[in-house]
């Protein structure tokens, strides 16, 4: 059974707006999604949120997990009780900003240096899964490989196949309750690619889907 529930209010052809309800919790779609980097929108403090009411906040699971620590947010309560903030949140899966470390990537994973202290760090499809449950967000995202463009056809594919494998070993490790797991589309610019991928991504019937950059 999945995790999200969708209402659709109203369409015009393709476009669509809805309700979204995951965990007890609810948002509109389509909405702006403010970005709180290390769990809190800058300059706003939780009752600034309430006042804005915006539909969900996104948190950055990457330098979550190096500052102050996954371990340290879930043991004071997990992201909701961590930023004072009881909306919706979503956290991303680390996947851009390892990507913009310029990370070593091999089939399993990505090795990269912390931008605090310079650590070796590791994030694989698994672990990224299990650091975004300890924090605790209503939505998480799949661990991809984001391909800066332009690029040649032959590493679009190469990050195309990579991500598709990594969402296969993400899926079955997702345990959290009342928690959605998004796939990624990745392909870069060529639309067979981006079809294929989320043809491939429907089968595995996550609770939703991110269109990747």
């Amino acid at each position: 059974m999945t995790a999200a529930e969708v209402t659709v209010e109203a369409s015009d052809g393709l476009a669509r707006a809805a309700t979204v309800a995951i965990g007890g919790r609810r948002f509109e779609t389509p909405c702006f999604m403010p970005v709180g980097t290390r769990g809190a929108v800058r300059l706003l403090d939780g009752a600034d949120l309430d006042g804005l009411a915006p539909e969900v906040v996104l948190a950055n699971t990457y330098h979550l997990m190096l500052r102050p620590g996954d371990d340290v947010v879930a043991d004071l309560g997990g992201l909701h009780r961590f930023t004072g903030w009881d909306g919706p949140m979503l956290t991303d899966s680390g996947g851009y900003q390892v990507f913009s470390l310029s990370p070593a990537v091999d089939d399993e994973g990505a090795t990269f240096r912390s931008t605090y202290d310079g650590s070796r760090q590791r994030l694989t499809p698994e672990s990224a899964v299990a650091v975004q449950e300890r924090l605790g967000a209503d939505i998480q995202m799949v661990l991809d490989v984001c391909t800066g463009l332009p690029a040649p056809d032959e590493q679009v594919r190469r990050d195309l196949d990579r991500t598709l494998a990594w969402a296969e070993r993400a899926r079955p490790v997702h345990r959290r309750p009342g928690q959605a797991l998004f796939g990624i589309v990745q392909g870069g610019i060529r639309p067979d690619w981006r079809a294929e991928a989320a043809g491939r991504l429907r089968a595995l019937e996550f609770d939703g889907y991110g269109i990747g950059g």
